[in-house]
C-alpha cells in the first residue's frame, strides 16, 4: 500500500511541475520560456506551417485539377465534330461531286471569248424570228470579274405581248447563259396592240489563261500600293 501511495506522489509531482512551467509565460519573449512550453510552441508552428504549406500545394492541384478538366472537355468536343465529318465524309465527298458537276455544266453554258459574236448574233436572231423590230441593240463595255466577264446590252424592241414573251422565253433557252435585268414593257405611242421593251441582256464568259493571269497580276499590284 505504501509504494502505491509514492506513485500516486510521483505523478502529483509531476503534474505540479508541468503546470508551474506554463505559469507567468511572457508572450513577447518565447525564448526564455521553459522546455515544455517552447517545444509545445515549436511543434503548434511547425503543424500550422505544414498545414499552410499543404494547404498551397492543394491549391495548385486543384487549378492543376480544373484545367485539365478544361483541356478534357475541349478534347471531347473536338472529337465529336471530328467524328461527326468522319461518319459523313462519304456524303460530303458525294456532294462535292455533284457541286463540282453543277459548276462544270455552268462552266459549259459560259461562251469563250471567240463565240461571244455568235451569241450576239443568236439573239438578235430570237428577236427577228419572233417578228420582234431591234429600235436599240447596243453591246456595252466588258466588266471583268475574278474568274468570268460580264457584257451588258442594252435592249430597246417592239412588238406584239405575246412575242416580247416568246422573245424572253427563248433568250432563256439559249444554250448559253443570258439573263434580262431592268425588263420595262410600255404600251407603244403608235398603235395601242404594239409594245415597247427596255431592258438589259447580260451574259458572260469564261476567261482564258492568259486573261486570269492578267487579273492575278493587276490584282497583286494594286494590293503593293
Amino acid at each position: 500500500m505504501a509504494k502505491k501511495k509514492s506513485l500516486n506522489l510521483d505523478f502529483s509531482a509531476l503534474q505540479e511541475k508541468m503546470q508551474r512551467q506554463f505559469r507567468n509565460l511572457d508572450p513577447n519573449d518565447p525564448s526564455v520560456w521553459p522546455a515544455l512550453p517552447k517545444s509545445l510552441l515549436y511543434i503548434a508552428v511547425a503543424v500550422a506551417v505544414a498545414a499552410l504549406l499543404w494547404f498551397a500545394l492543394l491549391k495548385d492541384y486543384q487549378e492543376e485539377l480544373e484545367q485539365e478538366q478544361n483541356t478534357e472537355v475541349s478534347l471531347r468536343q473536338d472529337f465529336q465534330t471530328k467524328l461527326t465529318k468522319a461518319v459523313s465524309l462519304d456524303a460530303l465527298k458525294k456532294q462535292r461531286e455533284q457541286v463540282e458537276q453543277y459548276v462544270t455544266q455552268l462552266e459549259k453554258q459560259l461562251p469563250s471569248k471567240a463565240e461571244m459574236a455568235a451569241l450576239l448574233s443568236d439573239i438578235n436572231q430570237a428577236g427577228l424570228g419572233r417578228s420582234l423590230q431591234f429600235e436599240v441593240f447596243r453591246p456595252g463595255s466588258m466588266v471583268t470579274k475574278e474568274y468570268y466577264a460580264e457584257l451588258p446590252i442594252a435592249l430597246k424592241v417592239t412588238g406584239r405581248y405575246h412575242d416580247i414573251g416568246a422573245f424572253a422565253s427563248d433568250v432563256a433557252f439559249l444554250s448559253r447563259i443570258v439573263t434580262l435585268n431592268n425588263v420595262s414593257i410600255v404600251p407603244s405611242a403608235k398603235d395601242g396592240d404594239i409594245l415597247t421593251m427596255d431592258a438589259t441582256a447580260r451574259t458572260f464568259r469564261y476567261l482564258d489563261a492568259d486573261e486570269i493571269q492578267a487579273q492575278r497580276a493587276a490584282a497583286a499590284g494594286k494590293g503593293k500600293k
